[in-house]
């Protein structure tokens, strides 16, 4: 399974950066070093969804962000770059996962908005339901205020230790795998020690259930080999928006909108990377519940 495992991260990597492509399964199992029959049971084992599912889904998944935040991009020209043939497949391919069609969708949208929920109607349809904000952004700017230290800074490249966890109820576990190997290691438990929480999908568009999510631990020198579960990350070195704040696991959420909507008003734009969490101590050991974290993005 391990074995396994370590083939998966460098196939998820590889479509990730390849959706405008022909990811075909033979394609992808040849990259691999499986063959196709072998590789589609593995792919569905471990990630819960055929090869298909799941690239029928990213590409979806990315194109309802593009039709939500860049309206000036046509519909045309966001389903060509994701490889569909034409207008009628995608309608058709887009209408079954979030319940309307691409052009209804892009107008149902808001011009800020919080988060895409999935949720399922009477008739069984999935339909798309644009959350917004609880609060209003004079609110949620005192909340943040209020809560979080905000500054733009250059941070230097981190290398990683990571495991990748697919859904956000298998962090956890994710970690503990983690934190075993690094005991092995004598890397933990060790004072000033950071754990890291990569991001690689949007809460806005991936159900929680699906998001990509990477457990960390950052380490003096980058790991060369993969060994089982645990591989290489590296964070490059670059300027990011870092909100800063002790705060409940219930305020996550709420903190990384409330940084998104302070970049937003502050005219910056983020770059192509992915957002993080740096944990500064353990929520476990607060009679509250709190934990001292920097919610940090990546912009340019």
């Amino acid at each position: 399974m391990e074995e396994y495992k370590k083939i998966i991260v460098k196939i998820i990597q590889y479509i990730d950066t390849h959706l405008d492509t022909e990811l075909s399964l033979e394609k992808v199992s040849a990259i691999g070093g499986y063959s196709p029959f072998h590789f589609h049971r593995m792919f569905k084992l471990i990630i819960g969804e055929t090869l298909q599912n799941y690239i029928v889904r990213k590409k979806i998944e990315k194109s309802a962000f593009y039709l939500a935040v860049k309206k000036g991009i046509s519909i045309k020209e966001i389903y060509l770059e994701l490889g569909f043939a034409d207008h009628s497949v995608f309608n058709k391919t887009f209408k079954k996962y979030y319940g309307s069609s691409p052009s209804e969708f892009r107008r149902s949208a808001p011009e800020n908005f919080h988060k895409i929920l999935q949720v399922q109607s009477k008739n069984g349809q999935v339909d798309a339901v644009f959350a917004q904000y609880l609060c209003n952004i004079e609110n949620l700017l005192n909340w943040t205020a209020m809560n979080l230290k905000i500054k733009v800074t250059d941070m230097p490249e981190m290398n990683l230790a990571s495991v990748m966890s697919l859904g956000i109820t298998n962090v956890e576990p994710s970690y503990n795998v983690l934190i075993e190997w690094a005991e092995k290691k004598h890397l933990f438990p060790r004072e000033h020690v950071k754990m890291i929480s990569v991001y690689h999908d949007s809460f806005k568009v991936t159900p929680p259930e699906k998001v990509r999510i990477h457990a960390c631990m950052l380490l003096d020198e980058k790991l060369e080999v993969q060994e089982g579960e645990i591989f290489s990350e590296t964070i490059e070195a670059g300027k990011f928006i870092v909100g800063s704040g002790e705060v409940t696991l219930a305020d996550f959420e709420k903190c990384w909108v409330s940084l998104f909507l302070w970049m937003n008003e502050n005219h910056y734009t983020m770059r192509k990377a992915f957002p993080f969490e740096i944990y500064h101590s353990n929520f476990k050991e607060h009679p509250e519940g709190k934990m001292i974290v920097d919610f940090c993005i990546p912009i340019r």
